[in-house]
């Protein structure tokens, strides 16, 4: 180990391949290290909820159409990360909340750029409604991919934010619960 400029940095006389996702946090690079955490479509579709004020478990497998492996999976990584917080709201059989801790919160300005990104470059005609309208509560303007109102210049954050659905998503978003709930009671009846 050598030190500079207060770093501690390991002496290593070659570049390490990665050997798995898990070894790419394994680096001084921060956004490698984020990307460990949340580099995959699965954790981001979960903050995306989250912040739309999904809580429970079948809640997230409707909306996101993950198997109840890989969301237990995401969720308990989110977890030993700091990122989300589980809370029991029954006790039998044990059921849990989740919600966005200070350190997912801090994940808001990321879902504002991916869905600015989205918006742009992912086949939204110009003429469609977005599915989701964000304005800033403080003084009523638009919220884009930038984490400041363009209006006033404040922070955004998900307290000072209210999103709306547009009736296509929010029916889309509908359907998903609809169906969910029916395949989940057919496989209940068949056991």
């Amino acid at each position: 180990m050598w030190e500079s400029s207060g770093w501690i940095l390991p002496t290593v006389l070659y570049a390490p391949r990665f050997a798995g996702w898990d070894d790419v946090g394994d680096t001084l690079c921060p956004i490698a290290r984020s990307l460990s955490v949340i580099g995959d479509r699965w954790t981001m579709l979960l903050i995306r909820e989250l912040l739309f004020g999904t809580k429970r478990f079948d809640e997230f497998q409707a909306q996101t159409g993950m198997s109840s492996h890989l969301l237990s999976t995401r969720l308990t990584r989110l977890e030993e990360e700091g990122v989300v917080k589980r809370t029991p709201y029954q006790d039998r059989p044990v059921r849990y909340d989740y919600r966005l801790t200070e350190k997912g919160k801090d994940l808001f300005p990321v879902i504002l750029s991916l869905r600015g990104w989205g918006n742009e470059w992912c086949g939204l005609k110009t003429s469609q409604k977005p599915a989701v309208r964000m304005v800033h509560t403080g003084c009523g303007g638009e919220v884009g991919a930038d984490p400041t109102c363009t209006t006033c210049g404040e922070r955004l954050t998900p307290k000072n934010v209210s999103s709306s659905f547009s009736k296509l998503f929010a029916r889309e978003r509908t359907h998903r619960n609809t169906s969910f709930g029916l395949e989940k009671r057919v496989r209940n009846n068949s056991n």
